[in-house]
């Protein structure tokens, strides 16, 4: 029986790899889908299981880790940006703002799937647009949801957290290393 990560994040494998953890990297292929209304929770822990499940299918007698990370502003869900202009525009509204980073994780073992949504509050300081052009111009919004990476030079634009570092750059490592120890895979 093998961990698998059901992503391709470096972030993430980076994480397990700092933690010695042992695991393989099968990203999951299949098309994000939620439903409209859904409140970011929901979103959020759906994605994670859906990657899960979809990769779990294809290795059955291994765990599966999923994980899918969210921004929310207010009701609003911000994903990755899919130009430059979506980053800036994303930055300008997180500007001076506190929102929310929600990571949805499921780990699928054994045929049944335990998750949990973790959700962290990040204060953005207020930002002048050529602080976001220079930002959004040195490339690292593009494969970020909500335009920026806390553990890049996007620290430059935090001024404080509310909880779990970790959950900001993608996977939240200990709860996660907590559930993986509840179902004996540690």
């Amino acid at each position: 029986m093998a961990l698998i990560l059901a992503s391709a994040s470096p972030r993430r494998r980076d994480f397990l790899k700092q933690m010695g953890i042992s695991f393989r990297v099968c990203p999951a292929r299949g098309e994000e889908k939620i439903q409209p209304g859904w409140h970011p929770e929901e979103i959020a822990s759906h994605l994670a299981k859906q990657k899960a499940w979809e990769v779990a299918a294809r290795h059955p007698k291994d765990t599966v880790i999923g994980a899918d990370t969210i921004v929310v502003l207010g009701s609003e869900v911000l994903g990755k940006p899919k130009d430059k202009e979506q980053a800036a525009r994303m930055l300008s509204m997180l500007s001076g703002k506190t929102h929310q980073v929600m990571t949805g994780v499921w780990v699928i073992t054994g045929g049944k799937g335990y998750g949990f949504v973790q959700k962290t509050e990040v204060k953005f300081y207020h930002l002048t647009g050529l602080e976001i052009k220079r930002y959004v111009d040195t490339g690292e919004s593009m494969d970020k949801a909500g335009a920026y990476g806390i553990q890049g030079m996007g620290m430059a634009l935090v001024e404080g957290i509310k909880g779990d570092y970790t959950n900001v750059v993608g996977l939240p490592v200990a709860r996660l290393l907590r559930l993986l120890r509840e179902l004996g895979q540690l």
